[in-house]
């Protein structure tokens, strides 16, 4: 597979992120890890993972220059990015995790994953941590020819609410409650789980990404 121009994985101090690299490696995709705003901002395609807490991870992305530089590829230009887990959540406008401000290109909160716990589901444990199905709430080129359900890799404490429905590409249950799994509106999409951690499914989804022309 040809690589596209330009693809970055941008490296705000927030996690591991080697495996990212390597993962695309194997789709034939070359990709950058990047810390740099100047190659963030000038980038063909753009991948935001992370783990850790919110205000943390939006604080390095502020500290670094990395969250102007993220706009101004994202809105400005309209490239394409995916969020993998925290860089999910950073997305979002806001998180009960912190008080800072997200990025806001979605319009969705980031809950604590007990919030709106159904009665009676008193035994839930967290993080939410293993493999769990993702069902497809809408066809979308990202998930085209992924079985349906399929199964990913999850560590995590909260979890994602969209405002729209029509923004919910994945769908999961856990403890009884129902929950974003994956969301994408115009060039922005993102999963909660972890594909360079989920195996077969993890690397067709990011081939989808790769080749995906929103």
């Amino acid at each position: 597979m040809t690589s596209p121009d330009g693809l970055v994985v941008v490296d705000y101090e927030a996690g591991n992120l080697g495996s990212i690299p390597n993962m695309l490696r194997r789709l034939g995709a070359e990709a950058t890890l990047s810390s740099d705003p100047d190659v963030v901002a000038n980038a063909g395609r753009l991948i935001l993972p992370g783990v850790g807490a919110f205000d943390h991870g939006m604080t390095k992305l502020e500290s670094l220059g990395l969250a102007g530089a993220l706009r101004r590829a994202v809105e400005e230009r309209g490239v394409p990015i995916i969020g993998m887990c925290l860089g999910m959540q950073l997305m979002t406008q806001r998180s009960d995790e912190g008080q800072k401000p997200g990025l806001g290109w979605i319009e969705a909160e980031t809950v604590h994953f007990a919030a709106g716990l159904p009665q009676g589901a008193s035994a839930l444990r967290l993080p939410h941590i293993g493999w769990n199905y993702a069902y497809q709430v809408q066809e979308h080129p990202l998930t085209t020819g992924l079985p349906d359900p399929s199964s990913f890799y999850f560590v995590h404490t909260f979890r994602v609410v969209c405002r729209y429905v029509e923004d919910l590409l994945l769908g999961s249950r856990y403890a009884g409650l129902n929950f974003c799994s994956a969301f994408v509106r115009n060039n922005v999409c993102a999963v909660q789980f972890h594909p360079e951690k989920s195996h077969r499914y993890g690397v067709e989804l990011l081939r989808r990404f790769v080749e995906w022309k929103p």
